[in-house]
């Protein structure tokens, strides 16, 4: 039984220390190569986890600190940093959650009203716009919240607004990242049932990690904020009267 135990808690693969640093598209190709074993282990643990679905955000939480390490290259114990993970942010996940996904229905609620109106009324356009334009800022608030949330300890109001100001500053790699995710299910649907392995496999991790790849620069941007704007301060001297 040693060699399922191994399977499970050894450390992941790692690079070469002298191998030239890789950014963007080649990044990502590299480290997918490198970890895609360990992502379909994560696969396989994420549908466990949220099997009672009221565990979903919790077990999005924990597949996400996993993709992090992976895109930090960060030495990782899969089942061990994955059950951690997912008991440390229970909670605050699944509050995060509910208030998330309920923010995404109502946006999804209200783009299929105006849609079906605009038809008739071409005034409904304006409304539907707004709240495309809505929606999508809350599924890429949503992404960077929950990166950030696994990144750092920090206090609700907090993580909210960094993850709003981040959500500014860089949307497109988030919305990228949501694109990708969309399209593995797409091609699920598109060539099943050849691809009914896929779910099973890789399309819950591999999302997850492109989603954690497309917000980590501009999560560590906005973390690092608060230190590089602080207001440099002289040292305080005593005044002494004689």
């Amino acid at each position: 039984m040693q060699w399922l135990r191994d399977m499970w808690t050894r450390e992941g693969p790692g690079i070469p220390k002298d191998a030239p640093k890789r950014t963007g598209l080649a990044l990502f190709a590299e480290i997918l190569v490198r970890e895609w074993w360990e992502m379909v282990k994560l696969n396989i643990l994420f549908i466990l986890a949220a099997l009672f679905v009221v565990t979903l955000p919790a077990a999005l939480a924990a597949m996400a600190r996993v993709s992090v390490a992976l895109v930090e290259d960060r030495n990782t114990y899969l089942l061990r940093d994955f059950t951690e993970a997912f008991l440390r942010y229970f909670w605050r996940a699944t509050a995060w959650g509910l208030a998330l996904g309920g923010a995404l229905a109502i946006g999804l609620y209200a783009i299929a009203t105006y849609a079906a109106g605009a038809r008739d009324n071409l005034l409904l356009s304006a409304p539907l716009t707004v709240a495309l334009v809505a929606t999508a800022y809350v599924a890429v608030l949503a992404c960077h919240l929950i990166v950030l949330m696994v990144m750092r300890d920090l206090p609700a109001l907090r993580l909210l607004r960094l993850a709003a100001l981040a959500s500014v500053i860089r949307p497109l790699p988030a919305l990228a990242a949501l694109a990708f995710a969309a399209s593995l299910w797409l091609a699920h649907i598109l060539f099943y049932p050849v691809s009914v392995f896929m779910p099973a496999t890789f399309n819950f991790s591999l999302g997850m990690f492109a989603v954690a790849f497309g917000v980590h620069r501009a999560a560590v941007t906005v973390l690092d904020l608060p230190n590089a704007t602080q207001p440099h301060r002289e040292p305080h001297t005593r005044r002494f009267i004689k």
